[in-house]
């Protein structure tokens, strides 16, 4: 079965496509097409969106589901008339909350991505420098400024990571590669033990690293499947035996991975 989703903001569709997305992954067996269209600002562009999603039900020969985050209500009502089945979360969450507020909500467009204030943006800003500035190794002298260390071997999900949690959470994020040359003895790199209390470490299977490594250098001795499981067992043993606070990421994508480090540290979020 397939059916055609779509996605509609007078904004970025963040939101529309974060909250819809979440709801379509219930439905593994439905084949969706997604389409996210954003900016929809206007009665005219309404009116286009209209013509699209008509055509889509047409084609499906079944109505187009269509999650909306629209907060004008002339726009609104314009796609909902739509052959569609018109699922707004301003309606279904906004309403509850005015009643309980006992207040009327701001029909402003892209409030939720406008930027709250400068201090908190230029935060969440230096925090996505610092990530670039100390990624893969680099910049170990800025490690003294780190909220965390994310060590593991590479390709383990380390940079996405730090980079989620600076772009979402605005924490300094730095990162470690342990690579061939550290692989002796199952102990903490000597340059990092300054910064130990700092450092959470990420374990892959070696199956899932095997993989990911093949597409990066194909038929390599680095992406072989022995020196996969060669290096996640070091990395286990040493994470082990040095008590550092670890998690296995194979199974976890980067939002879920950055979520279970800020539970399982006391790092603190600073901006939304």
């Amino acid at each position: 079965m397939k059916r055609t989703a779509f996605f509609i903001s007078d904004s970025t569709g963040i939101t529309a496509e974060t909250l819809g997305a979440a709801l379509l992954s219930q439905f593994p067996q439905i084949d969706f097409s997604r389409i996210t269209i954003p900016y929809i600002n206007s009665q005219d562009k309404a009116r286009e969106v209209v013509t699209q999603i008509n055509k889509a039900s047409r084609k499906d020969q079944a109505k187009a589901l269509v999650f909306s985050s629209l907060a004008k209500p002339e726009i609104r009502s314009l796609i909902a008339d739509c052959n569609c089945m018109f699922i707004d979360f301003f309606d279904i969450l906004v309403g509850p909350l005015e009643t309980e507020l006992q207040s009327k909500y701001v029909q402003e467009v892209g409030k939720l991505h406008k930027i709250p204030d400068t201090k908190t943006y230029e935060a969440r800003i230096a925090a996505i420098d610092f990530a670039l500035s100390t990624d893969d190794g680099v910049g170990i002298k800025n490690y003294k400024n780190a909220e965390i260390i994310l060590i593991g071997v590479s390709r383990s999900g380390k940079t996405p990571t730090c980079i989620y949690l600076a772009l979402k959470y605005g924490i300094r994020a730095a990162n470690y590669p342990i690579t061939e040359e550290d692989i002796t003895v199952p102990t903490l790199p000597e340059l990092l033990r300054p910064y130990r209390k700092k450092i959470f470490g990420l374990t892959i299977s070696a199956e899932r690293l095997h993989e990911i490594r093949e597409q990066r250098k194909p038929d390599s001795t680095y992406a072989s499947l022995p020196q996969c499981q060669k290096e996640s067992r070091y990395i286990e043993q040493m994470f082990k035996k040095e008590h550092i606070p670890y998690l296995e990421s194979t199974d976890f994508s980067i939002e879920e991975i950055a979520t279970q480090i800020i539970t399982k540290t006391p790092i603190k979020r600073h901006v939304f």
